[in-house]
């Protein structure tokens, strides 16, 4: 945090606490690719300390609507009995739009929450218990924040993922699908979360303290925020459907005791479809601040590589294809040699020691060791690409061959305007050897993870 805008927050608490405030124990936190999010200890003149968090839009991007909407849902949320950090202060400080927030001690990272025996208890009640929370979430009077959107989420998502004109077969898949299966619209609008999953909530052994993040809060169906919460890439590894926490009935049951309705498991799937592939074109979103060159951070190059990874998952969920074993190139790859005249060790030996270097770095800051982790996955990623990539090309094109079209957008196309039909046997083994071969590059071990 840059100086001056820590002066301005000491002057803005000062103002709010009536007297001089002196923060501590300042830190910047690893999580957040949106915003820039900081934990800090603010005294003030009466000796009392508070923890607080800080959130502010990064200043290439300020959204202080954004940030005012979030706080008057937080105000909601709270009447309504959703568990939410109690908010301290909003506005703009040196141009960017901030939150200031009581900071609430527990866990928010999902792989603690789903591995760390001090959390064995407490997780077979989870589900459950976020099902509670959502029907509460749900019952926020619409009225009471003004200015939320309201959209076609079909539409909308159909509609972002064309901007980027980058067509991808198995989105298409899913979109066609998507259409063909939507549920009727039966259900009033109401306050929904929009990013309700593992990760966003804070948690200890007791259960849930505080539902984070409500900068994508919109009206909508309320069965999108028990979709969203139960889609693939929000498990984490676990083969419970519910953020990895239980089976999907346990949230369902949870849902019912509040809200006196319990949505069918065919509205639920249609919604982890669109969840699915909501965050492939999210992934893709945040892929495109690097590749337009507006910001050359790696967490956003990565997330690019990302997107097979829910492209996969959406194969998945239509039943395209089943879990199965992709072997990583990488592994016990200890080749050293480089090519003449060069001397060893080779290129990718010192890609692979960079590689090592990176995931191993425990020094600096949290955000550092994240990036260093995001970074090591860059390198890897890399490495895959040059081994596999001339022979998987050679493939793809003796399928793509089968069906008469040149390359991936051509097929894309063509499943789009249904001149190739979804379920065609050889457009899905296209499709499916496509994606495939780009999770063999960016995560192998993806496609071993069990759905439920």
């Amino acid at each position: 945090m840059s100086e001056p805008l820590l002066e301005e927050l000491r002057a803005r608490l000062a103002e709010l606490w009536g007297g001089p405030v002196t923060v501590e124990a300042l830190r910047r936190l690893s999580g957040g690719a949106s915003r820039d999010t900081f934990s800090l200890d603010a005294t003030a003149a009466d000796g009392v300390s508070h923890p607080l968090i800080l959130r502010c839009d990064p200043p290439v991007k300020p959204s202080p609507e954004v940030m005012a909407r979030e706080a008057a849902v937080l105000a909601a949320a709270a009447e309504a009995g959703v568990p939410v950090p109690r908010l301290v202060d909003h506005g703009t400080v040196l141009g960017r739009a901030h939150l200031l927030m009581e900071r609430v001690e527990g866990e928010t990272i999902p792989r603690r929450l789903l591995r760390d025996e001090r959390f064995a208890a407490v997780r077979p009640q989870l589900a459950r218990e976020l099902g509670r929370i959502l029907a509460r979430i749900h019952t926020i009077p619409v009225a009471s924040v003004p200015d939320l959107p309201e959209v076609d989420p079909l539409r909308q998502l159909t509609d972002l993922y064309r901007q980027f004109d980058d067509p991808r077969p198995a989105v298409e898949l899913g979109l066609r699908w998507l259409a063909d299966h939507r549920p009727p619209t039966a259900r009033p609008a109401c306050v929904v979360h929009g990013d309700f999953r593992n990760g966003n909530l804070m948690i200890d052994e007791s259960g849930v303290l505080a539902v984070l993040d409500w900068e994508l809060t919109h009206i909508g169906d309320p069965v999108e925020d028990l979709g969203w919460l139960c889609v693939k890439a929000w498990r984490f590894g676990s083969a419970e459907p519910v953020g990895g926490f239980a089976p999907r009935e346990e949230l369902l049951a949870g849902y019912a005791e509040i809200a006196g309705v319990h949505p069918s498991a065919d509205e639920l799937h249609w919604w982890e479809v669109y969840g699915t592939l909501r965050w492939a074109v999210l992934c893709r979103m945040q892929a495109e601040r690097f590749l337009s060159g507006a910001e050359q951070a790696v967490e956003y190059a990565v997330l690019g590589r990302k997107v097979c990874e829910q492209e996969y998952d959406v194969l998945l969920a239509l039943g395209v294809t089943e879990p199965g074993t992709v072997p990583d190139a990488l592994a016990g790859r200890e080749d050293t040699t480089a090519a003449s005249p060069h001397d060893r060790p080779g290129a990718d030996a010192l890609l692979r020691a960079v590689q090592t270097f990176l995931a191993e770095e425990t020094a600096g800051d949290p955000r550092l060791r994240f990036l260093s982790k995001v970074a090591a996955n860059a390198v890897a990623i890399a490495r895959r690409e040059a081994l596999l990539a001339p022979a998987q090309a050679e493939a793809h094109a003796r399928r793509l061959a089968v069906l008469g079209v040149a390359d991936d957008r051509a097929l894309a196309g063509a499943i789009r305007d249904g001149t190739v039909a979804a379920d065609d046997p050889a457009a899905l083994e296209a499709v499916r050897g496509g994606v495939t071969d780009k999770l063999a590059v960016a995560n192998p071990a993806y496609a071993g993870q069990i759905a439920r």
